[in-house]
C-alpha cells in the first residue's frame, strides 16, 4: 500500500539481483524522487514510457562488477506515522555517504540541499 516504500525497495532489490533496469508505475512524486537520486548519483538515468496502456518509469541502475550502488534504504515517514524534520534537525547519513530524501514546500530534495535552503519537511527515506 505504501508506494514510496515499494519503489525504493524495488530499486535496492534490483541492484542486489544484478539487474540493469527496473520499471515501476509512474507518479509525480516517484519522478521527482528519481530526479533527486539521479542528481546524487544513486541511479544512472530514468525515462517515462507507456507499457500496455499504463505509464511507467524505467530506471537504469549503476553497478560496478555486479556490486550495486544502492547498499541500503530505510523508510522514515510512513502513511501510519508521518515524521517531519526542521532544517536544524537534519543530520548527515552514513558520514556523508548517504542521503536523506525530504519532501519540502519547494519540492523533493536531499537533506543537504534542504539544510542550505533552511527548509524543513517530511523525511521520506534514507538511502546509502
Amino acid at each position: 500500500m505504501d508506494t514510496i516504500s515499494n519503489f525504493i525497495i524495488k530499486l535496492k532489490n534490483a541492484g542486489n539481483a544484478g539487474l540493469e533496469t527496473v520499471s515501476t508505475s509512474d507518479s509525480k512524486l516517484k519522478r521527482s524522487i528519481a530526479e533527486v537520486l539521479k542528481k546524487e548519483g544513486f541511479i544512472k538515468d530514468f525515462e517515462e514510457k507507456s507499457e500496455k496502456g499504463k505509464r511507467v518509469i524505467v530506471i537504469t541502475l549503476f553497478s560496478d562488477n555486479r556490486v550495486p550502488k544502492i547498499k541500503g534504504v530505510k523508510r522514515i515517514s510512513k502513511p501510519s506515522k508521518r515524521i517531519y524534520r526542521k532544517s536544524s534537525e537534519i543530520r548527515s547519513i552514513k558520514n556523508g555517504y548517504g542521503a536523506l530524501i525530504l519532501s519540502t514546500s519547494s519540492g523533493v530534495m536531499t537533506g543537504r540541499d534542504a539544510r542550505k535552503a533552511k527548509l524543513g519537511g517530511e523525511a521520506l527515506f534514507q538511502i546509502w
